[in-house]
């Protein structure tokens, strides 16, 4: 208890999903919380029984991020933590294709299990749109350089603070079909390791969480895919929201003060070489 007292600390993307998690488990440690979202009726009711604030704003829209900061910075003064969790899937609002993805999945496992040939390719990537390519890294990659820019303005003359990006898995193993997807997150690491050495001279530490396979609403289109998921796992079961939250509370708290540039993975051993 108390390991954020008198903290105050911005969520992107947090009005349900690991973003609430954390924003729950923030506050219990004492923290007073801003929670961002797309949707302002969601961001409130997430926020409300947190007793935090509500801001919606697209992350991925620079001057809309720009107005969110203003607020923060004329509501509460300052800024300790941002979080930037904000993303998306890519299949969000078009159950067809997230069917065709999983079930091409499932097709090519057991074209696998049967000796091949495989006959079911993907192909996810040579069918992808210019707007579905640049709408991937505008949301993930665009979003966490302009909320970590505009925190800046605020940390920079506290000479402190601490930023934690949401990278994946993803961005690292790699993932069949989300060429996409994993570009952004492999992104936000790489651009994790530079800020954190640009700015560890006012006291700033930046370091990114790469969450595995979690259950919430952007995995659920996984359906049977997820008890495969469960079996390559070492631990056999999918994270929960929680699992990723207390990771952010220790990267945000001072038990993480001589640790920066780093990339704290909660995935079950399903990545060993992380």
């Amino acid at each position: 208890m108390n390991r954020l007292q008198g903290k105050v600390a911005l969520i992107t993307g947090a009005a349900r999903g690991i973003g609430l998690a954390i924003a729950k488990r923030y506050v219990e440690e004492g923290a007073s919380v801003v929670i961002n979202d797309l949707d302002p009726v969601l961001a409130e009711k997430a926020a409300a029984p947190l007793g935090g604030i509500a801001i919606a704003a697209d992350v991925s829209d620079s001057a809309a991020v720009a107005r969110m900061f203003e607020q923060v910075a004329k509501r509460c003064g300052r800024l300790d933590v941002l979080v930037n969790n904000a993303g998306i899937s890519g299949v969000e609002g078009n159950p067809e294709l997230a069917a065709q993805f999983r079930d091409k999945q499932l097709q090519q496992v057991a074209e696998m299990a049967a000796g091949g040939p495989i006959v079911t390719h993907l192909d996810a990537t040579v069918g992808m749109s210019d707007a579905d390519w640049r709408r991937m890294l505008a949301v993930h990659l665009d979003g966490t350089f302009f909320c970590s820019r505009e925190a800046l303005r605020i940390m920079n003359p506290q000479l402190s603070g601490a930023i934690i990006n949401m990278g994946s898995i993803m961005g690292t193993a790699g993932g069949a079909g989300a060429a996409s997807y994993c570009a952004a997150k492999a992104g936000i690491l790489g651009f994790t390791r530079s800020l954190a050495r640009e700015v560890v001279t006012r006291n700033i530490r930046v370091n990114a969480i790469a969450p595995g396979w979690i259950e919430t609403d952007m995995t659920s289109f996984l359906a049977e895919m997820k008890a495969l998921i469960a079996a390559q796992t070492p631990m056999h079961r999918l994270g929960e929201p929680d699992d990723i939250a207390w990771a952010a509370v220790y990267l945000a708290s001072e038990e993480a003060k001589f640790v920066t540039g780093q990339v704290l993975s909660p995935n079950g051993g399903w990545h060993m070489s992380q």
